[in-house]
This record gives C-alpha cells, sequence and structure tokens, in this order.
C-alpha cells in the first residue's frame, strides 16, 4: 500500500509511533483481519527495547552480580571480582539490540499483515494521516487512528547545557567503556539505576536532584534507604541543588553547582521526558498541541476516530502501561466487550538495590484526595527471611490503608525482590481484597513477604 502525496489510500486503522503499546496494537489488529498501517521515524519497537528497559536490566544484572560478590566476604569466605563493562556492552549490543536494529521489530509486523512505513506522521482532521519522510504518503482511516508518538528526553534549560556532547539515555546505552567519573543530573528511576551500576563498575558518581530527596515519587522512607545505601557505596547524593551552569573543555565537564565547580568526565542528563505532541496535527482535531498529555476517556479515546496509548496520555511512561492501554484500544477497535482503562493498581518498580516496588497511591496521595489514612511499615531485616539473608537485606513493606473501606489503595515493597513481592499487593489493591481477609492469609515461612504480614498487623 502505497500513496502519492494527496491521493489518500484507505486502510483500516493508522498506528502512528511503534513502540510497545503501537507495536502491540498495530500486531492485534492486523491479525484479527483489519488492513492496518504502521508508522514509525525511529526504531520499530520503541525506547524500551533499545534505550530503555531491556538495556538497562542488562546493566543492572551485571550490577547485581557485582554487589552480591562484595557481600559474599561476611557470609561465604573472601570472594574478589574484577568488574568488566565490556561483557555488558557486548550483551545489550549483540543479544538485546541487535546492533541497534530493528529488523526483528519490522519483521514480527509484517508477518501480522501490517505495512510499516517510515518518517513522520501528523494528523490531518478525522481519520486522516500525512506522512512525511523516506515513505511518504496519505492515508484515509476507516475506523481510526492510535497515537502512540511516546516521548524524548527532556532539554533542561541550564545555561550552556545545551552546547556540550552530554549524554541522555539514547548515548549512555552505547557507552563501550565505563569513565572514570560521571555526574548525573536527575534523582528518579533512570538516574537512580544507572547511578548505582555504574559505581558498581568503577566510576566516581554524583547524583545531583533539584528536589530535596531522591526518588520523588515513592514514600519518603523509600528515598530514606536507597539514598543511605548509595552513600554507603560511594556515590555522592546531593539533593536540593541548583545547577547554574555546564561547560565542557579538553573533554570534561564542569558544572556549576550551588555556586561551586563540579568536574566529571562524562554527563548523563536523566531528569525526565517530555512528549511528542508537537507538529502531530492534534490541532485540526480540535485538540490543544501544546498540551503536556493527551485526556483519554476509559475505552482510550481522545477525539473523534482518534485513539491514544502510551506515555503521552500521562498514566506513567512504562511499558506495562502502554501495553495495557492498546489492549483496551483494540478491543474498542474491534467493537468488543471491555474491561476498558483503570488506573488504581498502577504498579512500579525502580530496579536499584535493594529494588523499589510501588502500586497505587503513597501515603500523601491518598491524604491529598481526602480519604480517611492508616498506615504501617515493617522492616525487612526485622522479617524471617531477611534476618537469613543478612547481607544485603535493607527494605521495608509500606502499607497505605484507607480506614473507612478497611481496603488497601496503595503499599510499597523495598527489597531483594521488591518488584516481586509488589505483585501481591498489587493484586489487593486493584482487587479491593478487604484488610481482614489478608490477614487471614497463609504467608510461607521463611519468605520476603512475610513482611507484608507484619505490616497489615500493625494496621490495628
Amino acid at each position: 500500500m502505497t500513496a502519492a502525496m494527496g491521493e489518500a489510500t484507505e486502510v483500516d486503522v493508522v498506528v502512528i509511533g511503534l513502540g510497545p503499546g503501537g507495536e502491540y496494537a498495530a500486531n492485534k489488529l492486523a491479525s484479527a483481519g483489519l488492513r492496518v498501517v504502521g508508522v514509525e521515524k525511529h526504531l520499530v519497537g520503541g525506547e524500551c527495547p533499545f534505550y530503555g528497559c531491556i538495556p538497562s536490566k542488562l546493566w543492572i544484572r551485571g550490577s547485581d552480580l557485582v554487589g552480591e560478590a562484595r557481600r559474599a566476604d561476611a557470609l561465604a569466605g573472601p570472594t574478589t571480582i574484577t568488574p568488566d563493562w565490556g561483557r555488558v556492552a557486548h550483551r545489550i549490543r549483540d543479544e538485546a539490540t541487535n546492533d541497534w536494529t530493528d529488523d526483528n521489530h519490522v519483521q514480527g509486523l509484517v508477518d501480522a499483515g501490517v505495512t510499516v512505513v517510515r518518517g513522520h506522521a501528523r494528523l490531518d482532521g478525522p481519520g486522516r494521516v500525512v506522512v512525511e519522510g523516506p515513505d511518504a504518503g496519505v492515508y484515509a482511516a476507516a475506523r481510526g487512528v492510535v497515537l502512540n508518538s511516546g516521548t524524548e528526553p527532556a532539554e533542561l534549560p541550564i545555561d550552556g547545557l545545551a552546547d556540550t556532547p552530554y549524554w541522555t539515555n539514547r548515548e549512555v546505552f552505547k557507552m563501550e567503556q565505563v569513565p572514570a567519573s560521571i555526574a548525573v543530573i536527575g534523582g528518579g528511576p533512570i538516574g537512580c539505576e544507572l547511578a548505582q551500576a555504574l559505581r558498581r563498575f568503577g566510576a566516581e558518581v554524583t547524583v545531583l536532584e533539584v528536589a530535596d530527596r531522591l526518588m520523588t515519587v515513592e514514600e519518603p522512607e523509600s528515598s530514606e534507604l536507597v539514598t543511605r545505601l548509595f552513600l554507603e557505596e560511594g556515590i555522592d547524593v546531593r539533593t536540593g541543588v541548583r545547577i547554574d551552569r555546564v561547560d565542557h573543555a579538553d573533554d570534561r565537564f564542569t558544572l556549576t553547582v550551588d555556586g561551586e565547580e563540579l568536574v566529571a568526565d562524562r554527563l548523563l542528563v536523566a531528569a525526565g521526558r517530555r512528549p511528542n505532541l508537537a507538529g502531530v496535527g492534534l490541532e485540526t482535531l480540535g485538540l490543544d498541541p501544546e498540551a503536556r498529555r493527551v485526556e483519554t476517556d476509559e475505552r482510550m479515546r481522545a477525539g473523534e476516530r482518534l485513539w491514544a496509548v502510551g506515555d503521552i496520555t500521562g498514566h506513567g511512561a512504562f511499558t506495562h502501561v502502554s501495553m495495557y492501554q492498546a489492549a483496551v484500544a483494540v478491543r474498542d477497535l474491534l467493537g468488543e466487550d471491555g474491561p476498558w482503562a483503570d488506573y488504581r493498581a498502577v504498579s512500579r518498580v525502580t530496579f536499584t538495590d535493594p529494588e523499589v516496588g510501588s502500586v497505587g497511591m503513597t501515603e500523601q496521595q491518598a491524604r491529598d484526595a481526602g480519604l480517611t489514612v492508616t498506615t504501617a511499615v515493617s522492616d525487612l531485616p526485622q522479617s524471617s527471611r531477611g534476618w537469613l539473608h543478612a547481607a544485603g537485606n535493607d527494605g521495608l513493606v509500606k502499607l497505605v490503608c484507607d480506614a473507612d473501606r478497611g481496603i488497601l489503595v496503595g503499599a510499597t515493597s523495598v527489597g531483594p525482590s521488591g518488584g516481586e513481592v509488589l505483585s501481591m499487593l498489587a493484586t489487593a489493591v486493584h482487587a479491593e481484597v478487604p484488610v481482614a481477609t489478608l490477614r487471614t492469609m497463609h504467608f510461607a515461612y521463611p519468605t520476603f513477604h512475610r513482611a507484608v504480614e507484619v505490616a497489615l498487623k500493625a494496621l490495628g
């Protein structure tokens, strides 16, 4: 299916942006027999497999092994390890990203019946899409358009920064060797994960965060624990800072932070992302092109014959949310029944060591929502498995309860298996399992998840 500019090719659905959500939607719709065009101007598959989730977790797997080896002395005897970044770089380049080519992703869509088009797509009214670039053309989508244009690293308004060769997530994952020193701007999930991994592979790391603590979207208890462990590992953590200027000369960066100079070999900017909404033609459907997010209903409908999924909807920049939303949009496009979108129990994990998993509301969010809140925190090292685990057993479980309804509305699980323990808490929040029922459960001994039982008893 090709079209000259101005001549519209008729299809059923056009998917703009083939990141995880768009790729999923295109595949499922084509597999259902619809005529589907998928448009992507970068790599099919999006950030996750090439510059996000997958390469970062390969980093972190190696980093965790380094951390465990260094703990072995206390429990198993003297152990030495010489971290070799080349092994991580090999896995990222050759096993995960295929040297940053998307052939496998494209082939999967083609096999499902999707026509993959390269270029920049913009809306031109309901159901109409204009593609500019290598595969220029115009498409008229009888059923509509799925918009999954994603995000890109935010450009920070710091004097001098734009004129320097700083790294974002796109450059850092192509790193062939670990720098002697690196400054990381941003103490959120990405910044914290990569800072710890870089430190364990030998870099001197400074984390700069303008807020008053790391991981500001998480519970204060989580931030305090991770900060303490970072400091113990030799990471220089500076919060509540003002970054006045960045310069680059003689292959080194100089950052002016709170009036003082900080020098590092490399600079990683991991301080948020901005939605790719400029130039996608939202105004042609009566939507605000300057908006920071695309508003959607429970069926992921954003406008006339327009569905939106992924980061641009503002419900969390997570692959699992994007694919969840894509499944909702697919059901609606195929005329199927729900279930429709529900964000009460969105879960997330920051893969530091220890992992920080959370679901639903934080304590502050629950109080801001006007709920009658009770909370409880249990200390992982004091749990049965935590005591046995010993070295590297730092962690906690925090529960946020709506006392009027007797259900959990949020929870946090920090620990060596924090993201896995979170699954039972996510079920409890999603299904609104009464706290009274949770207290009657059997909690296998000795496990990390027994810390949940302790916290439940402490709710009162």
